[in-house]
């Protein structure tokens, strides 16, 4: 299972590279859910997500060697741009499997790192299926979203910045498709202060983790149809559900509509733009507010790559959402 010196060894490979994102507040949020909310803005990360933090500290865990042969990786968007960046920092190539209805500014960021990109059909064909044969047929390295202790070590460096910063909190609510940011941020939590709740947060029509931690095993999900494309994750890693298992308090779900609220919330009141999947934390704090009164409450701001023309259409009601 992930450990804490795993994360230690990730932040001094991210020393210099990552940012070390702010932690925000705001006393008007604080006045809304009668709580002391403490964000951590990843969307303020290089290229614009957590994502960066696990997608470097795979790639340089890599020889020298390894990188000649490049690496592959799955991913909707954000973790695509992650091991993109990270692979042009290390000079090595990236091969990048992409559904087909990505966001086109995740794609076009993406190439713009000067990754490949392979497209498939998300509700029709199997995406790890198809970065395992270009792995066979190229000699390359598997850099998977989240089921990879390298990677899961590189996201829980989020929530040790966030302990360093504010070492008091109640409780921590952290995004969850895949489990390697909840599962980091959960490790490094809970050996910085052991008496933390840690909770993740889904959408409602994405909760396989919530059904998973509830029935004690992995449970598979059809592909959920949720504005928030970073969660439309089928099933929990499997290393991610041995630390969610056992150290997660519970996992909290959303409706979609809510995480709009979220979003609106943070660019009227805070100017920061949030892609929905960046804006679930928030959006679960706003929707389970009366469990967290009172407490001071860590959030992941985890990623803000959308589009501007999405964006819009979202806060303006031109995309219908239910």
């Amino acid at each position: 299972m992930l450990e804490f010196g795993d994360i230690e060894t990730a932040a001094r490979r991210l020393d210099g590279v990552a940012h070390r994102t702010p932690v925000l507040t705001s006393r008007t949020l604080d006045e809304l859910l009668g709580a002391k909310v403490f964000l951590k803005a990843e969307n303020l990360q290089r290229m614009g997500a957590f994502k960066f933090r696990g997608g470097y500290n795979a790639v340089n865990s890599l020889s020298d060697e390894q990188r000649k042969h490049g690496v592959v990786a799955f991913s909707s968007g954000n973790h695509a741009q992650a091991v993109a960046l990270a692979a042009q920092l290390h000079g090595c190539q990236a091969t990048i499997v992409m559904p087909h209805d990505a966001p086109a500014l995740k794609v076009a960021a993406t190439k713009g790192y000067g990754a490949e990109v392979v497209v498939y059909d998300r509700y029709k064909e199997d995406r790890a299926a198809i970065a395992t044969k270009l792995v066979q047929e190229r000699g390359s390295n598997l850099i998977p979203p989240f089921d990879d202790l390298r990677v899961m070590a590189g996201q829980g460096t989020a929530a040790l910045e966030l302990l360093q910063d504010v070492n008091d909190l109640d409780a921590l609510i952290v995004c969850a498709g895949g489990g390697g940011l909840l599962s980091g941020c959960t490790v490094a939590a809970k050996h910085l202060r052991p008496s933390i709740k840690v909770y993740g947060a889904e959408p409602e029509r994405g909760n396989d983790m919530q059904q998973s931690l509830r029935e004690g095993r992995i449970v598979g999900i059809d592909v959920p149809r949720t504005i928030c494309d970073g969660q439309q994750t089928q099933a929990v890693g499997k290393h991610p559900f041995e630390v969610i298992q056992a150290l997660v308090t519970d996992v909290l779900t959303v409706p979609d509509p809510v995480v709009l609220e979220a979003m609106r919330f943070a660019y009227e009141r805070m100017k920061i733009v949030l892609e929905p999947s960046g804006a679930c934390a928030l959006a679960t704090l706003m929707h389970h507010r009366e469990q967290f009164r009172g407490q001071k409450v860590g959030i992941t701001l985890s990623g803000g790559n959308i589009g501007v023309d999405r964006f819009v259409a979202l806060l303006t009601g031109a995309e219908q959402v239910d």
